[in-house]
């Protein structure tokens, strides 16, 4: 994708060059005799010839600029690049596919027609396959398709959670990440009834072992905390969380690393264990260290993210660990988290605030 912008960002410089009008007049020419050539190979040719004629769609799209790839999808070439999809022969499926996700790069128009031509029945098909590279094809042309709002519920009432999910599962490291973005393009669909019901629990272990590895303020993290925060709404995806490998101290890593977004859907989800099932959640919420970085949010996070770092230590104040923990050893943590949010001139008056804040909500509490 990474070369294919390039080579996009090339062919836009090249207009801000004077041309004749008898040039581009040639070109235009040239360029629409083509297109006509190949979609009489798309539309009449054997099965060889259709290949061929993707596979050259393909490298044109690649070399036009987003303006062109609308005149490209208006030419009828989608409806039987679409019904190559079907096709028994897997070269002729991957010609296809290449040449649509093409088409439908950094083109809203072109991703809602290609789906309107039917789409992404062929596509989910295709996430089921045991070929790897199709699959991986088959989920990036998913992900592509769904930043198209208008897209999002066709894709999502075709049952199209449940089979990214199991990409999740069993993908390629490329397919995973494709499919986390995807689902999570998918979850923003306002047309979806409930989209916590989207998401089956089995989701978690691999969103867990994703979030691990990627840096917890990147984009990445945003999307894959906010999944997991969907799936922490039901007791289902609650358990999940708990029971993963390291579940728990991933996101109270990432309440302490991650960006305003992700810190904000990790202490929500900490914070919907907690206060479904306090004595069940609690005490390993608390054996992971999470108490340092709830603090740190009640002072750095989103107003969201600030609210929900005081209930959930509200929450946690009871626990017998907490308990050992001395009023000294308490000072001294948010000291220093004074100290680097406001620095030490500061750090004084705002850690007297802050203790006196912890005080008046165990007060009001009473």
């Amino acid at each position: 994708m990474k070369q294919e912008e390039r080579e996009e960002r090339e062919v836009e410089d090249e207009i801000v060059f004077d041309t004749p009008d008898s040039q581009i007049s040639n070109s235009n020419h040239r360029k629409q005799f083509l297109i006509f050539q190949i979609s009489q190979r798309l539309i009449h040719g054997d099965l060889h010839s259709r290949i061929e004629a993707a596979k050259d769609l393909r490298n044109l799209a690649r070399k036009s600029s987003p303006k062109s790839r609308s005149n490209l999808g208006a030419s009828s070439l989608i409806q039987p690049l679409v019904c190559m999809l079907l096709s028994p022969n897997l070269d002729a499926r991957e010609a296809s596919l290449l040449a649509l996700l093409n088409l439908a790069s950094r083109n809203e128009r072109n991703k809602i027609k290609i789906v309107a031509a039917g789409a992404i029945p062929p596509l989910l098909e295709l996430l089921k396959f045991q070929n790897l590279s199709l699959r991986e094809l088959a989920t990036a042309a998913i992900l592509t398709l769904s930043a198209a709002t208008s897209n999002k519920p066709v894709i999502l009432s075709a049952g199209a959670a449940s089979l990214l999910v199991q990409i999740l599962i069993s993908g390629s490291v490329q397919a995973k990440v494709d499919a986390v973005t995807a689902l999570y393009y998918l979850s923003a669909c306002t047309g979806s009834e409930n989209s916590s019901m989207m998401l089956d629990p089995g989701a978690v272990a691999p969103l867990i072992d994703l979030l691990k590895e990627c840096k917890k303020h990147s984009k990445f993290a945003e999307k894959t905390t906010s999944l997991l925060q969907i799936i922490s709404n039901s007791e289902e995806g609650r358990t999940a969380i708990s029971n993963s490998d390291g579940g728990i101290l991933t996101l109270v890593q990432t309440v302490e690393d991650g960006s305003l977004v992700s810190t904000e859907h990790a202490v929500g989800i900490l914070l919907s264990m907690c206060q479904t099932c306090r004595e069940t959640y609690r005490e390993p919420i608390l054996k992971e260290g999470a108490i340092p970085g709830l603090l740190r949010l009640t002072v750095e996070g989103t107003t969201e993210a600030q609210e929900r770092a005081r209930r959930l230590l509200d929450l946690l104040r009871d626990s017998p660990q907490e308990k050992t923990m001395s009023s000294a050893d308490l000072e001294r943590i948010v000291y220093k988290i004074a100290a680097e949010v406001d620095g030490i001139d500061q750090a004084a008056e705002t850690a007297k605030r802050l203790m006196q804040e912890m005080v008046q909500r165990r007060l009001n509490t009473v």
